[in-house]
């Protein structure tokens, strides 16, 4: 017998170092057990973090005092905002990373973590006790030696590992990642629970050699100057920044790949799984979108003094000879050396609508799950469910304040920060559509499962004027602070921000001027008796800050940082009383708690297929039920005449 944890973390990639990271945060005695300590913080796939949607996730993770944020600001080699011409709500901040001082940062910032204890092993079962007929709970792993650690929760970050596969051409071999091995053991573990397993697929393409490629005639890119942080806590970025290369495929590129589509494992019918249909292969890029004459590719370095250049655009498991042929037909790309041949990898997952929306399995107690495994697909929508998985499994095991009280802190919390409830419901800790892009997340998954690897869009928000990237701190900081996942570096950091948000709010709202007075220093408004503030100003396309500046020298006193939050707010003050109302309704739904689980034929008027769907989904409140597809509006309100008319029935 080994020893005793309250939290069991497995797997070291994104989600399990931010699961591993939160539950060690609240309280927890956390081990993350990992096959290799060296492969802790591995970018399996892409050297970047964030962009569109996935850049609000890694801003939310930090708010909640992750740890992804900190990593990419020490390693990130080129910084841009995305969609920097567009409004904040849309605008995504990326970062390329090099590879091995991301790792490095992810290994220093967990190996002197409080509370948490690092093993290098596989997992190979799970401890499983059934307590009452059909009703098991997890107790703890067995590890690949043979030895038993017990623990109060277990949350599984297998990543791509379970029973893996990758495919090149006709070639397959079992692994979870190129030259590592699958996880079987633990794949068999989950099946004698009952998860509904399923198999996903996903990819990457070959490794080139920078001193092989013409630069010369490509496009360069350079990142934004100066480089904007993804981590609150900090201020500037120290990593010396280099450019991005762009080149495109040719019609050369298009006739190799169709020629040869026969032998590509999507189109042979060797690969029956469903891959990400927002981050297609080239070979399906090419199929699908036959009338496009040639397709974007971005050579983005691997590192600063590392040869390394990861072609983003053309993924693929075609054959190695193919692989030659068309990535040498490629401009710029015409004597490159191949490090690495791309691959495809399948492996399984669990469908998400087995889980609570803590993250916890509904087959088996004390089991959490997070990342791929889920059906998603990315480092940032992995890192956010890590993140919330740890901090339920700490709750799970006991280490933190009483459930009550945990809730009455929360939601009192929530109270205070603009209304974005987030907090315990039945002994979890949740974030609602309204209140993270974790929410809109997590409520996808577990409402409408994952038939292709889900991928965060800032399309998938209904409240994205709220919800934006720049505001992560205000909406979620003073959340994580009443549940105790906040540290006191951060917790001072944002007390010291608050009070300077506070006092230019009350300062830009307190400064005011008469049409007739602001005509006189040149600014034109309607001449209609009615006073206007900063705030109103502002939000005028024909006024700037250094405008409003020179008519109110005391805003010279407001930091850029918060004169850009005043400026912000200002801009979407006209649209919020609107979508306030809209979250409003939208909240009243999600406190009407169903109980799970619940037996759906007690309500009447409901088809047999939606009936069915219910039952299979078992939502966890009335406004998830109205999310699920199928469920039309008429059996919502049969289900809601129900929940009114008599305490529901587990």
């Amino acid at each position: 017998m080994g020893d005793i944890y309250d939290v069991i973390v497995i797997g070291g990639g994104h989600a399990g170092c931010e699961a591993a990271a939160a539950a060690a945060r609240m309280g927890a005695k956390t081990v993350l057990v990992t096959h290799k300590f060296s492969t802790i913080g591995a970018m399996s796939c892409n050297p970047a973090i964030g962009g569109l949607g996935k850049g609000h996730l890694v801003r939310e993770i930090d708010a909640l005092d992750g740890v992804m944020a900190r990593a990419i600001d020490l390693s990130g080699i080129q910084f841009r905002i995305l969609n920097a011409s567009k409004g904040p709500a849309v605008r995504g901040p990326r970062a390329q990373a090099d590879r091995k001082l991301y790792k490095a940062a992810m290994q220093s910032i967990l190996s002197d973590y409080p509370n948490l204890t690092i093993i290098e092993s596989g997992v190979e079962d799970l401890v499983i006790e059934e307590n009452a007929p059909g009703a098991k709970a997890v107790r703890g792993v067995v590890l690949a030696d043979g030895t038993s650690l017990r623990c109060g929760a277990v949350v599984i970050t297998s990543g791509t590992f379970l029973r893996g596969v990758i495919h090149q051409g006709t070639s397959q071999t079992p692994a979870g990642r190129i030259g590592e091995a699958p996880s079987v053991g633990l794949a068999k573990a989950l099946e004698r629970l009952r998860l509904p397993l399923g198999r996903l697929k996903t990819g990457t393409p070959a490794r080139l050699n920078a001193g092989t490629i013409d630069f010369s005639i490509l496009e360069e890119q350079h990142g934004d100057t100066p480089p904007v942080p993804f981590s609150f806590l900090n201020k500037t970025i120290t990593v010396p920044q280099i450019p991005c290369y762009i080149t495109h495929t040719t019609a050369q590129t298009h006739e190799i790949i169709r020629d040869n589509i026969h032998v590509a494992p999507m189109y042979s019918g060797q690969i029956k799984s469903r891959g990400p249909r927002y981050c297609p292969s080239i070979e399906d890029k090419i199929m699908r979108f036959a009338d496009k004459e040639r397709h974007q590719i971005f050579l983005e370095p691997e590192g600063l003094d590392d040869p390394t250049i990861y072609p983003n655009g053309i993924s693929t498991s075609l054959p190695i000879d193919i692989q030659d042929k068309f990535i040498r037909s490629i401009k710029g790309l015409g004597a490159v050396e191949v490090f690495q041949y791309g691959y495809a990898i399948e492996y399984d997952f669990c469908d998400p609508r087995d889980l609570t929306p803590g993250l916890e399995s509904k087959s088996a107690a004390n089991l959490f799950l997070a990342g791929q495994i889920n059906g998603t697909t990315g480092y940032e929508e992995a890192a956010a469910q890590g993140l919330m998985a740890g901090l339920n499994a700490a709750l799970r095991a006991g280490r933190v304040a009483s459930i009550t009280q945990t809730q009455n802190v929360s939601r009192e919390t929530s109270a205070r920060v603009d209304g974005d409830i987030s907090g315990a419901r039945e002994g979890q800790f949740t974030l609602d559509r309204a209140a993270a892009y974790i929410g809109v997340m997590i409520d996808d998954l577990i409402t409408r499962g994952a038939p292709e690897p889900y991928r965060m869009f800032t399309s998938r928000a209904e409240y994205r004027l709220t919800l934006r990237a720049d505001n992560a701190d205000q909406r979620l900081t003073e959340v994580g602070l009443a549940l105790g996942c906040v540290g006191r570096e951060r917790a001072e950091a944002w007390a010291f921000k608050k009070d300077r948000l506070d006092r230019a709010r009350a300062l830009t709202t307190h400064l005011q001027k008469t049409p007739n007075e602001l005509a006189q220093m040149g600014i034109e408004v309607n001449f209609d008796g009615v006073r206007r503030n900063v705030l109103d100003l502002a939000a005028l396309p024909h006024v700037g800050w250094d405008r409003l500046r020179q008519v109110w020298p005391e805003l010279n006193e407001i930091e850029p940082e918060i004169a850009e939050q005043i400026q912000i707010d200002s801009l979407y003050a006209g649209y919020m009383d609107r979508q306030n109302s809209d979250i409003e309704a939208f909240r009243r739904d999600e406190d009407l708690i169903i109980p799970t689980p619940f037996d759906f034929a007690q309500v009447g008027s409901l088809s047999t297929e939606i009936r069915q769907k219910l039952q299979e989904a078992q939502p966890a409140t009335l406004g998830a039920a109205s999310r699920i597809p199928g469920v039309t509006p008429a059996a919502v309100m049969a289900l809601l005449r129900f929940v009114k008319k008599k305490p529901l029935a587990a």
